[in-house]
């Protein structure tokens, strides 16, 4: 993406490009839908596809075309490939799920907005779920949060790729507000000990998440670490 068009990726074909299209938590806006149909059809793009991370990929895009594309979708590139917040994907929750016991979609959307411009070593991904079933995958996402009738469980390290790992809890039963501060911590953390290009998954294995909650993690009950 850096050599390339802005915000496009080299396909196959080593001629054509995909881009995608920031949706915040998986949401999208009526302008934003009516936009993307219509760059579709004027610019003849053969392929839009929906990604585990509830976006929306545009495929095989002239190379001349991707600056002229972006513009006129007025949307903010959702990053593929850099050492940054790619997504935070996010279920329903309590705004419309009948198992919801915390606004998951809210606290999506609040962390997406939190994060999105942090650098950090290498792609990260977060998921947010307003219930025990996980509709978020939260366990398998480098960030992930849980919500239950108690509060959010705050989740490190998860990995759904060819090397899986199940994330480690952190914390449970923390206040939205705890919750951000403690996503904060984790973050802050991981940027400034991790390998340039190490996830979260192996930077977990190779320092041991003991040696994160030591420096990251006050419990029984968790503080925000500034007020202890």
């Amino acid at each position: 993406m850096e050599n390339g068009p802005r915000g496009a990726i080299l396909q196959r074909d080593k001629m054509s490009y995909a881009i995608v299209p920031r949706t915040p938590a998986g949401i999208v806006s009526p302008e934003h839908l009516e936009s993307i149909v219509k760059v579709v059809r004027r610019y003849e793009i053969p392929v839009i596809k929906m990604t585990s991370g509830q976006r929306m990929v545009l495929v095989g895009i002239k190379e001349e075309d991707v600056e002229s594309i972006w513009n006129e979708l007025g949307m903010t590139v959702g990053q593929a490939t850099a050492p940054c917040v790619h997504y935070v994907q996010a279920c329903p929750g309590t705004v419309t799920c009948k198992y919801g016991k915390q606004d998951s979609l809210g606290l999506g959307l609040e962390v997406e907005e939190l994060y999105q411009d942090m650098n950090l070593p290498a792609k990260l991904k977060m998921g947010v779920s307003g219930c025990p079933r996980c509709c978020g995958e939260s366990y398998l996402r480098d960030i992930g949060l849980m919500g239950n009738a108690k509060g959010w469980t705050v989740i490190f390290g998860g990995n759904s790729g060819g090397r899986p790992r199940i994330g480690d809890v952190a914390a449970k039963d923390l206040t939205k507000d705890q919750a951000i501060d403690l996503v904060r911590r984790l973050l802050e953390y991981y940027r400034e000990n991790a390998k340039p290009g190490e996830r979260t998954a192996r930077f977990v294995e190779r320092v041991g998440f003991d040696a994160v909650k030591s420096d990251v993690l006050t419990f029984a009950p968790y503080i925000p670490l500034d007020s202890a």
